[in-house]
């Protein structure tokens, strides 16, 4: 799947440290990327030219309800899905507030993004399902071939009301998708990284809040799929936040928050609205990201 054509070679280069929010600017026909790398964001820069080298990612094995508006909530979804604690309402987000978060990892096992090019001659299907497994040798019935069925139902519903979507299924579509919904090649993207690898659910003090510019965003995240697939979702009624957290055990977060300031086409029993107990349409519902997830805005 791609929005747009072109070939792209991919430069992988670790992420400069002290903060998640890197600009990307375009310089003649140079783009910016995000992949994931080990649970963390890693920058890229993406030359328009050429071949493309592979970057590993990880395959999740959560699907990513949470993140899309129009499923209902599940009894299990709301007690043991670790991602429901980080919903919380705009008005918590100030500094000094303090937070009950638990901060996870949704991602495991060794998936790598493919080639555009090679991305795009695989089906990409529910109808194509048996070509698909029978290519990647996964075994009907097993527990990969169905999550990765459910992918391909989730990437082929219909958006939510208001809202653009596109599965990923190569980094430079992903890429793509972004800068054509943001209307623009001068983006930036930013991803929550926690400084310790594994951390409980605890109490975190805000120590600072910093909006993001626009209103226009696209989220990506990471779908269950034999290769790297991310689902996308652009808004124009969305709010994005870097903000600073110290967790009770002193381990620090700079995390991103998305905040919905109009969730009236959302299903009724989105567990948002269980967990923060409110109604679509009433109050901006707001939610913090996994580390593997990636909001693009524009640059500035």
């Amino acid at each position: 799947m791609t929005p747009s054509s072109g070939a792209a070679a991919v430069k992988v280069e670790q992420a400069p440290s002290g903060g998640t929010v890197e600009s990307y600017r375009e310089h003649a026909d140079r783009a910016g990327a995000v992949i994931c790398g080990e649970g963390i964001m890693r920058h890229t820069t993406l030359m328009m030219h050429g071949g493309v080298g592979q970057c590993r990612t990880r395959t999740p094995l959560p699907r990513m309800l949470d993140y899309i508006y129009n499923y209902a909530a599940t009894e299990t979804q709301i007690h043991d899905d670790p991602n429901v604690a980080l919903f919380f309402l705009e008005k918590e987000l100030r500094p000094g507030a303090k937070m009950n978060l638990h901060f996870t990892k949704t991602t495991s096992g060794g998936a790598s993004f493919l080639p555009q090019k090679e991305a795009d001659a695989i089906p990409f299907s529910s109808a194509k399902l048996p070509q698909i497994l029978d290519h990647f040798s996964v075994k009907p019935g097993s527990a990969e071939a169905e999550a990765m069925k459910t992918t391909l139902q989730e990437c082929e519903e219909p958006a939510v009301r208001g809202e653009r979507k596109y599965c990923a299924t190569s980094l430079e579509s992903m890429v793509e998708f972004s800068m054509s919904s943001l209307g623009t090649r001068d983006v930036m993207a930013v991803s929550t990284t926690v400084a310790k690898a594994v951390t409980p659910r605890q109490q975190y003090t805000v120590t600072g809040v910093k909006e993001l510019a626009g209103s226009n965003l696209v989220a990506c995240h990471p779908e269950a799929y034999a290769y790297a697939v991310f689902y996308c979702h652009a808004t124009a009624t969305s709010k994005a936040y870097t903000v600073g957290l110290l967790g009770a055990d002193g381990v620090g977060a700079e995390a991103v928050a998305v905040c919905h300031t109009d969730t009236r086409a959302w299903n009724p029993n989105h567990v948002a609205f269980k967990v923060l107990k409110v109604t679509p349409g009433s109050v901006p519902v707001c939610h913090f990201l996994p580390e593997d997830h990636v909001v693009w805005s524009r640059s500035g």
